[in-house]
């Protein structure tokens, strides 16, 4: 007997339509698993034969084989347990398929549970797309499939729910069947959790201690460079000693940068879903991703790739941040592989598995000491390098990926009267303020994109450059060796800091300001007298 349903796969960010074909034919007692199956899918067997039995069914004692059409696509993951299982006890004549045409997805631990599954977003979603609206996923990712539109979402706890829905109200089950009460969610019912955890916020924020910027103190340049890099999407570099504040400063970022708009907020919930990050979540991710990496983490860890091809921290920081805390100290091969994302703002992975290419529009912030020891140019303390090797410290990050920095600040220690007198700084709400309206400013005039984001062409047309800023511009470009991208970045800058003054218009003083934060190691651009 012969049994069809119907999941899907997710390749990359985008899914697609799985056919499973069941087929149960007398012959000696084998399973076999068609259609390209990676190493976790072709255990599927052993899975979906342990669910079945301790779900109250029978294993049929036939041959058993199961195609996953389209077979010359590779499928990877366990998403296909539940349509497998299920397609076994409808074709085995367990369960009368009476309830309609369900799609199912869902990964079953040996008792005949549902586990979470990542990537539901994008499969419900396909699903949706094909005609397909009446689906059933684990109870932990109901809230999760939800999120797309026309689709009537089915929370299920285990494979006994998904034959009851599958079966209906005339199909047939196994006597020894143990039954639940079916724990229903619909999509037009967000209260209705059935048996699910309760739910937490959508976000792909890092796990930070949150920090208010009136917590730092005496380092003025750097705050200041900090809120013009988030008011324009700016790339930003901090170099300092150990203690100086570059990773107070960086845990500040997440309470400044606005909340995501609905399509951004769509794209990093896809991403997280995928990424396996929305089990139990609800609703949109609408706070910016902050990501914050250890320097040990590998190229495939921060760029994607692995067996599953699996998106890295550029993509989860897609709409947000990535923090580099000890830039200098992740491996070299690692930050160059940043360059491309950084400029193109998407990440192409190809392997003898396969390609795929993920989102990776992030802003880049990242700290850095002077040297190995973290004291070169300290005037406190003397640094305890060998001759040369501040040198050979800071070279380890490239001069292209220097080049894609537009800030970069030198932060000296804070003196002890300055963190213990005075009055606070101003906190992240008047500063979070600020970004928001600069932001807005951007949007209205560029057409929805920041300044970090224009063109060459087009930050010089709509950045209101009076003729005395393009020849500082020029001059400057000219004194600093600046290449075509080193030019067009300062430019944003400047623009930038016009929008967080309110300036419809950028003058030679703002030139000179964006200069002085690009080359803090060179001499201070003044005014002419």
């Amino acid at each position: 007997m012969l049994a069809t349903l119907v999941t899907a796969v997710v390749d990359g960010l985008a899914g697609s339509l799985v056919r499973v074909e069941v087929d149960v034919a007398p012959g000696i007692p084998v399973t076999r698993l068609v259609g390209l199956p990676d190493a976790a899918l072709s255990e599927a067997r052993e899975r979906v034969r342990g669910a079945i039995r301790n779900a109250g069914f029978e294993y049929p004692a036939s041959r058993v084989t199961v195609n996953l059409a389209p077979a010359d696509r590779p499928k990877r993951g366990a998403a296909y347990d539940l349509a497998i299982a299920v397609g076994i006890l409808v074709a085995s004549g367990q369960v009368r398929a009476g309830g309609g045409s369900w799609a199912l997805l869902g990964e079953l631990s040996l008792d005949g549970s549902l586990q979470a599954v990542s990537g539901v977003l994008p499969m419900v979603a396909t699903l949706v797309r094909a005609g397909h609206r009446r689906i059933a996923v684990p109870a932990a990712n109901a809230a999760e499939g939800r999120l797309v539109a026309g689709a009537e979402v089915v929370a299920v706890v285990g494979l006994d729910d998904a034959a009851r829905l599958v079966a209906g109200p005339r199909g047939r089950r196994a006597a020894a069947a143990a039954l639940r009460p079916a724990a229903r969610v619909s999509a037009v019912d967000p209260a209705g959790d059935g048996q699910a955890a309760p739910s937490r916020p959508a976000s792909l924020v890092a796990a930070v201690e949150p920090v208010d910027l009136a917590d730092v103190r005496g380092q003025a340049t750097a705050r200041w460079a900090l809120e013009i890099a988030l008011a324009g999407c700016h790339n930003l570099l901090l170099v300092g000693p150990p203690g100086a504040g570059k990773t107070l400063l960086a845990r500040a970022i997440p309470r400044l940068l606005p909340p995501l708009d609905d399509e951004e907020a769509l794209e990093a919930t896809v991403v997280a879903s995928v990424a396996g990050l929305l089990a139990g979540a609800a609703g949109l991710c609408r706070d910016r991703p902050f990501r914050a990496p250890h320097h040990t983490s590998s190229y495939a860890a921060l760029v994607g790739g692995g067996p599953r091809l699996a998106p890295g921290e550029v993509t989860l920081a897609h709409r947000g941040v990535l923090f580099l805390d000890e830039l200098a100290e992740f491996d070299r091969d690692v930050l160059d592989a940043l360059r491309q994302p950084l400029e193109d703002g998407s990440v192409t992975i190809a392997r003898a598995a396969g390609q795929v290419r993920y989102p990776a529009r992030l802003q880049l912030v990242a700290a850095m000491n002077p040297c190995r020891c973290g004291f070169a140019g300290d005037l406190s303390r003397p640094c305890r390098c060998a001759s040369g090797e501040p040198e050979r410290y800071v070279r380890r990050v490239s001069g292209p990926l220097l080049d894609r920095l537009d800030l970069r600040v030198e932060m000296e220690r804070v003196p002890p009267a300055a963190l213990l007198e005075g009055d606070p700084p101003e906190g992240s709400a008047v500063v979070a303020a600020r970004i928001v309206a600069a932001r807005a400013l951007a949007r209205d005039r560029n057409g929805g994109v920041p300044n970090a984001l224009l063109s060459g062409s087009a930050i010089l047309r709509l950045g209101g450059f009076d003729g005395r800023a393009r020849r500082r511009l020029e001059d400057v470009a000219t004194r600093q060796l600046l290449t075509a991208r080193g030019v067009h970045r300062l430019a944003r800058v400047a623009r930038t800091i016009a929008d967080l003054g309110g300036h419809p218009g950028v003058d030679e003083a703002t030139i000179l300001a964006a200069a002085n934060l690009r080359d803090p190691a060179g001499r201070p651009w003044e005014l002419a007298a």
